[in-house]
């Protein structure tokens, strides 16, 4: 059995910087015709002169034939002045801007304290129709890790979508039924979300099944299964809300595997087989085109992309690690076997 859709695009993607690009950006290249690249480097790229030169780095280190846009962000702060929205959005290339609430995630100290003190770049971002793209959590120490999605969208969400009721907003990798609930309501209308494959795919369990996996952590974490019920369904419906972004997060093996690992989780190297194991487990196989490849696009006002890719069902055995600068990396279901396979 084969599957030809048009060529999708990742619309939120890690690939890090430095030696470690040649190994990782190729992954997703295979894959996707752009993608959406992240701005939480050390330093972050809160300029838009950092986000191009990243652009100029990633294209770099890939093969003269390959068709791969890159499609940067800018990294919010308490003091992104409104001005560089401006700039951004006349350069072409940058084509969002990133809220990560200080101290969230992975490289996010430099991220926002407050939303409040964003008001005026908000305002440029609605202003020029610059998505922004929000990393979904509190970071309140009193609020349990699983409940801080839902606190995001009552703290911040709602009260921002009520002050910039045009402003376009992605809600990244959510993880809640809360979440696919919110970007349903009718508050929402200028609001889409992305969704992993790791969260399409697993609840909390597997984090500890047969002991710690931690190359099943994750920030957002994974919740229970009610949640990833509900995320499928959002999925997919078919609703032009929803749509593929990997938050393929590589990390050495050794930055993963000791006493205090990093959030993140590799799925870069299989992400379009794993989503079309779940929409083939859910009997929705006409839909994955959608999700994969118009949805994202269109909330972008993008193109479509005109290339197909081929997916064919047949059983492979995924790697157990590939290999970064002087390591390895363990990519999602290392060892295991996908019935679906890009051709």
């Amino acid at each position: 059995m084969k599957l030809t859709i048009t060529r999708p695009d990742d619309w939120h993607l890690h690939v890090r910087d430095g030696e470690l690009l040649k190994d990782i950006v190729p992954f997703s290249a295979r894959q996707f015709a752009r993608a959406i690249i992240m701005p939480n480097l050390s330093p972050p790229n809160i300029t838009t002169a950092q986000a191009l030169a990243y652009r100029e780095r990633i294209l770099a280190v890939l093969d003269a034939d390959t068709d791969f846009n890159p499609l940067m962000t800018l990294y919010l702060t308490d003091n992104t002045p409104a001005d560089e929205i401006i700039q951004a959005r006349n350069s072409q290339h940058v084509h969002a801007v990133k809220l990560y609430p200080a101290g969230a995630t992975t490289n996010s100290d430099a991220g926002v304290t407050d939303i409040k003190k964003c008001y005026a770049t908000l305002e440029a971002m609605q202003q020029q129709g610059m998505p922004l793209l929000v990393h979904g959590e509190v970071t309140d120490p009193e609020i349990d890790i699983f409940d801080r999605e839902q606190a995001f969208i009552e703290k911040v969400l709602i009260p921002t979508r009520q002050a910039f009721p045009e402003l376009k907003i992605v809600f990244e990798h959510i993880t809640t039924r809360q979440a696919v609930d919110y970007v349903l309501s009718e508050d929402a209308q200028y609001t889409a979300a992305t969704i992993t494959p790791q969260h399409l795919l697993y609840n909390r369990n597997a984090l500890f099944q047969g002991g710690i996996r931690p190359h099943y952590y994750c920030l957002p974490v994974l919740k229970r299964e009610e949640h990833r019920q509900a995320l499928v369904a959002a999925a997919i419906s078919g609703n032009p809300r929803f749509f593929l972004g990997t938050d393929s997060a590589p990390h050495a093996q050794n930055r993963k595997e000791n006493s205090c690992g990093c959030a993140g989780i590799f799925s870069a190297p299989l992400a379009l087989e794993l989503y079309a194991r779940v929409f083939d487990e859910n009997n929705a196989l006409d839909k994955l085109e959608g999700f994969a490849s118009f949805h994202g696009p269109d909330f972008y006002q993008l193109p479509r992309n005109s290339e197909q890719v081929t997916l064919q069902k047949q059983p492979w055995q995924v790697p157990d690690s590939y290999p970064l600068a002087d390591g390895r990396i363990i990519p999602l279901h290392a060892g295991g076997t996908e019935n679906w396979q890009l051709v």
